[in-house]
């Protein structure tokens, strides 16, 4: 009789031992299939970063270097003053030609008094009304003051490419947001908060005045932005102002404000990088086409990183997951089908004293185990996605605690007061007025979420895992079918 089709009578007519064979099967081709589809959407989600999670690269004055001549140039009693260069939009350029960077933006910062309307006031928790104070935000004509106006002004190239909007902390609620075009331009965005108080809407003109001398600027509403409701007082020098007072415009109105000696010229910039694999690169690159005793090129990727590093945890948690459940099952396998083989004992002899090959005894069990294995994969593949889910959820919820718990225990002091201090971000999320990075990230880390599906290749790859599963098992258990003796069997 051909040995294919006595696996299949062999399987109907033991019902109840083929039942068992598919649900230990079943289970584990189902965790094998588990980790792989964790694996293949931890690689996904990695790969996705690159293009969500993204990298810059700041290019902005050189505060070490103006720190220690400011000291050189110390004289006497005197009290120095530091003095910041600018970045020059030639350098910029220069930069933005390179490979792998995708675009670019110009902020530039300043600060004016409301004239036409009245800027939000903020009483501290005293009673005192902290909307005005001293500070180092510059202004006038064409040089550093101590005087600080009641509105923030945010200078950009465009507010699409700005953090606060990419990340969806700001949303523009009305009008449109800055573009490319408004540079040259006197048009401005205003947060809804202000709109709101003043009567303010799109198309209204606004009247603002310099925090040195007189000239004052006539600005037009194109946009109504709102800020998010968690947003505190950001810090500008001992004073403070709401962030409701912040007004966006093109960073060629922010320019024309601070003085003539700022034309062409950016508070800092930031630089998009297409492949983050890449930013170490381009920051090298760069490096080459700047005077780096003036400016200083800095690379933030560590968002990227961050998923990265979580996405690799996972994924290595998914390798062992596959290793041990195959491991595990083809133990189980193997046991169970040497005790099944013990069980056939007089049909192997049977089929031997008639003269059956030994070779086509052992492809009957690996065909009645293929046949269970095809069932086993079918099942898997109807609750793999849903197993796969939840491990996928837990492990990534583990690894964002982690990562959170990480990132707090490297902060300094280990507050969570969100004040911006020397080079970091205000807490609304605008650059620190002195420049540099921030421990206050967007946790796109934490966002990641990882997206199991169950394709035909995973079902492929599942299939072969398992043929080797039963490739094993069969072999470890043949060893007892070679040496069976057809004479000795029927005696016994």
């Amino acid at each position: 009789m051909n040995f294919i089709k006595r696996a299949w009578l062999s399987l109907i007519a033991k019902k109840g031992r083929s039942f068992l064979l598919i649900l230990v099967t079943s289970a584990i081709m189902l965790f094998v299939l588990a980790g792989l589809l964790i694996r293949n959407a931890a690689d996904a989600a990695t790969s996705n970063a690159k293009k969500n999670v993204g990298a810059t690269l700041t290019l902005s004055a050189n505060r070490e270097a103006a720190f220690k001549k400011m000291r050189q140039g110390a004289t006497g009693g005197t009290k120095p003053s530091l003095s910041m260069t600018p970045v020059k939009l030639s350098d910029v350029k220069q930069i933005a030609n390179l490979n792998n960077v995708e675009s670019y933006n110009l902020t530039s910062t300043t600060s004016v008094n409301a004239q036409s309307f009245e800027a939000i006031s903020t009483s501290s928790s005293s009673g005192q009304s902290v909307m005005q104070g001293g500070g180092n935000m510059p202004g006038g004509d064409d040089k550093m003051t101590n005087s600080q106006g009641d509105i923030a002004v945010t200078g950009v190239s465009a507010t699409s490419l700005t953090s606060n909007f990419t990340d969806n902390n700001y949303q523009i609620t009305k009008g449109r947001g800055i573009k490319a075009s408004d540079a040259n331009t006197n048009n401005i965005i205003i947060e809804s908060e202000l709109a709101k108080q003043e009567g303010l809407k799109v198309g209204d003109t606004v009247k603002v005045k310099a925090t040195s001398g007189s000239k004052t600027y006539q600005l037009t509403i194109v946009g109504i932005y709102k800020a998010p409701s968690t947003s505190t007082s950001t810090q500008m020098g001992p004073g403070a102002t709401d962030p409701a007072n912040t007004i966006y415009s093109s960073y060629t109105l922010a320019n024309t404000i601070k003085g003539s000696k700022y034309a062409n010229t950016a508070d800092s910039v930031t630089f998009t990088v297409s492949d983050p694999a890449k930013v170490n690169s381009v920051k090298k690159a760069g490096k080459k086409l700047i005077n780096t005793s003036k400016y200083s090129l800095s690379a933030n990727d560590a968002s990227y990183q961050s998923v990265k590093s979580s996405m690799n945890n996972v994924k290595s948690f998914a390798d062992k997951i596959v290793w041990l459940v195959a491991i595990a099952g083809t133990i189980i396998l193997a046991l169970i089908v040497i005790l099944m083989i013990r069980e056939r004992r007089y049909e192997i002899g049977v089929l031997l004293s008639m003269g059956e090959s030994r070779m086509k005894i052992i492809g009957q069990f690996f065909i009645e185990m293929f046949i269970v294995l095809v069932i086993a994969v079918g099942v898997a593949g109807v609750g793999g996605k849903f197993v796969g889910d939840k491990l996928g959820e837990q492990l990534v919820s583990q690894q964002a605690s982690s990562t959170a718990s990480n990132v707090n225990s490297q902060r300094p002091g280990n507050t969570d007061s969100g004040q911006g201090g020397p080079g970091g971000k205000a807490p609304n999320g605008q650059p620190g007025r002195n420049g540099g990075a921030s421990f206050m990230g967007n946790n796109k880390a934490d966002k990641t979420k990882l997206d199991v599906q169950v394709t035909p290749t995973n079902l492929a790859e599942l299939g072969g895992f398992g043929l080797a599963i039963i490739f094993v098992s069969i072999t470890l258990a043949s060893g007892g079918i070679l040496r069976l003796s057809p004479r000795k069997v029927l005696i016994d």
